[in-house]
């Protein structure tokens, strides 16, 4: 039952996440043409200093300039999952070490109890 009952949980999650991705429609740029609906925001900031202060020089140029917009994405999909495993791994960590930390205490005031106890009652 619990199998099942996580299977249709997963089922629906991927349905959340995929469907709007394939119902929604692209919207008409200011050409007419359908325009891009994940397009990133650096696109537009550049068309808008360029439309505001034409004769705008950059300060420095990219060292790295990704050959397309889809390795561009990529490596921003990259650097997110890396972020997120860090995060996931110093939780992981920290929760682990205070696991260990109360383990620890509760053998040590077991051990104290013990002694206590072979000591009899103190009179």
């Amino acid at each position: 039952m619990k199998r099942h009952q996580n299977l249709l949980l997963l089922i629906a999650v991927v349905l959340l996440a995929a469907l709007p991705l394939w119902l929604v429609e692209r919207p008409l740029g200011p050409d007419g043409q359908p325009a891009e609906i994940f397009g990133g925001a650096d696109s537009e900031a550049q068309a808008l200093i360029t439309r505001i202060a034409p004769d705008y020089q950059p300060w420095f140029q990219p060292l790295l300039e990704p050959a397309s917009g889809e390795i561009a994405s990529l490596l921003f999909a990259l650097q997110a999952a890396l972020g997120a495993g860090f995060i996931g791994y110093y939780l992981g960590c920290a929760r682990t070490r205070e696991k260990l930390r109360r383990e620890q205490r509760r053998g040590e005031a077991a051990a104290r109890r013990e002694d206590e106890d072979q000591e009899g009652p103190a009179c």
